[in-house]
């Protein structure tokens, strides 16, 4: 009963020599009697478990590929972003954009109270001009849901121009209609876990990973110093954010549109 003890009051039971080594079970009957004893630690110890068993890269996020994603759609499939804390896809996507060359022509707009009618005109132009439409927070127009699934339903490949694209984000909402989201081309910018891929992320991403951006600075060494600094700031916020009240007494969210933001004062 003492060792049980030891195994229950440790930090990082699903590590405890003992648990493995009490009987002659396997990894997924130490699993069983984890769930029983430390239900907190079921999620790190799965991941431990598929780590070992199948490989590293089975338990962490696969990467953002908005290419990918985009030679997968055509004019009548929504590309549908599904939204996560401390993630933000629309630099990203502006970015992917101008290399697409549908920079100029790209049309945004944040959904919300009274919305509605101008998302509609948007896309109906879009539609015959061969333009990307980008809504953005779906889930703030509940009330529009419905009329975003009848757009989405009567788009017909013989009347709508090959170039449209019609992009939504979204939080995971009950509202948002089923037949869109499982038509769509859905995905999901998961913010990286741990500080090293925090920082890894921000500086493969636009405007870092732009090299006149980079390079663009008359005092360099200040620079780069100055912006690792505000990338681990940025890193520190996002990890300390999943440790709830612990981490922050009142959550702020500095997210990427602030990074970036914050890059390009400070050059």
């Amino acid at each position: 009963l003492d060792s049980w003890k030891q195994v229950y009051d440790d930090v990082r039971p699903h590590e405890h020599p003992y648990l493995s080594s009490a009987a002659s079970w396997d990894a997924f009957q130490g699993l069983l009697m984890l769930r029983c004893m430390r239900p907190d630690k079921v999620v790190p110890a799965i991941q431990a478990f598929v780590s070992s068993q199948m490989g590293q890269k089975f338990i962490e996020p696969p990467p953002f590929d908005l290419a990918g994603a985009f030679a997968d759609s055509q004019a009548c499939v929504p590309l549908i972003f599904v939204l996560s804390p401390g993630a933000d896809p629309t630099g990203a996507l502006l970015k992917f954009a101008d290399d697409q060359g549908y920079g100029s022509s790209l049309q945004t707009l944040s959904l919300g109270q009274g919305q509605g009618p101008i998302a509609m005109k948007m896309i109906e132009k879009a539609v015959k001009e061969g333009t990307w439409v980008v809504l953005q927070n779906c889930h703030l127009a509940v009330s529009w849901m419905p009329t975003l699934e009848r757009l989405c339903e009567e788009l017909n490949p013989d009347t709508v121009h090959p170039s449209f694209r019609l992009w939504l984000t979204s939080y995971p909402s009950p509202h948002f209609p089923v037949t869109v989201l499982q038509n769509g081309v859905k995905m999901t910018n998961e913010p990286p876990a741990g500080l090293r891929a925090n920082l890894m992320r921000s500086y493969l991403n636009d405007p870092i990973s732009d090299k006149s951006f980079f390079h663009g600075c008359s005092k360099p060494d200040r620079w780069e110093k100055l912006l690792f600094s505000l990338c681990f700031f940025h890193a520190l916020i996002q990890e300390r954010r999943k440790f709830g009240p612990l981490g922050w007494n009142i959550p702020y969210e500095f997210n990427e549109s602030d990074l970036r933001i914050s890059m390009r004062q400070m050059q």
